[in-house]
């Protein structure tokens, strides 16, 4: 009798600490692999889950606790030899959320580790892994993303650093903000500001109707 076809959904959940990108890595419970460090992942219940997206986030919610901003599907790894189990489909996304709200507990252990910085992954999650940072920076060049790296509320320069640190270069300030004031995808909190060593500094909010605005050129 042939195997069950395995079908999961992994997900790349990044963050930045200490400047650094990041992904959220968990120790796997059981075999095969158990002990190893992998991308927090599970089964498809068709019982339960409508599709794909309601399973990455349960998955995501049940394995880390935390329910991303942002959660988008990168691509679906399939074949032979990627599970030792047999024949397999993995639903990759890839979420972003902000440093503060990973707090590890007893129930949720992961850890964060660089992305350039990993070591091996079982299965193929250092190749889901790659896709995922590939992705997240080629579309940072050209959209409102890195906002979901931030907190709810966040300065010009705290946004302009984030979008500096997943993208891995320096970012002209007169060139980056004429290009976020003709998105118009931000608002500013009335009468929130930052205090700072020199003026204070105003706070401002992803708007609510522009979870991605795309920019007509690169960053």
């Amino acid at each position: 009798m042939q195997a069950p076809l395995i079908v999961t959904v992994d997900i790349v959940l990044f963050t930045l600490s200490a400047g650094v990108l990041k992904i959220v890595l968990l120790r796997r419970e059981h075999d095969p692999y158990a002990q190893q460090l992998a991308l927090p992942g599970g089964y498809i219940h068709p019982e339960e889950d409508r599709d794909s997206l309601a399973a990455a986030e349960r998955v995501l919610r049940q394995k880390t606790g935390l329910i991303s901003p942002y959660l988008e599907q990168l691509f679906t790894f399939t074949g032979g030899v990627r599970d030792p189990r047999g024949w397999s489909a993995s639903i990759a996304y890839y979420a972003l959320v902000h440093e503060s709200v990973l707090i590890s507990d007893d129930e949720h252990r992961f850890e964060l580790l660089p992305v350039d910085a990993l070591p091996d992954l079982p299965f193929d999650h250092q190749r889901i892994t790659t896709h995922a940072v590939k992705r997240l920076r080629d579309k940072s060049t050209y959209s409102s993303l890195p906002c979901h790296l931030l907190p709810g509320q966040f300065t010009l320069t705290e946004l302009q650093h984030t979008y500096e640190q997943v993208l891995g270069i320096s970012l002209d300030k007169s060139v980056f903000r004429r290009k976020l004031g003709e998105m118009d995808f931000l608002e500013a909190i009335p009468d929130a500001m930052r205090l700072g060593k020199h003026r204070p500094a105003q706070l401002y909010r992803l708007r609510d109707d522009a979870r991605l605005a795309l920019f007509n050129k690169t960053v």
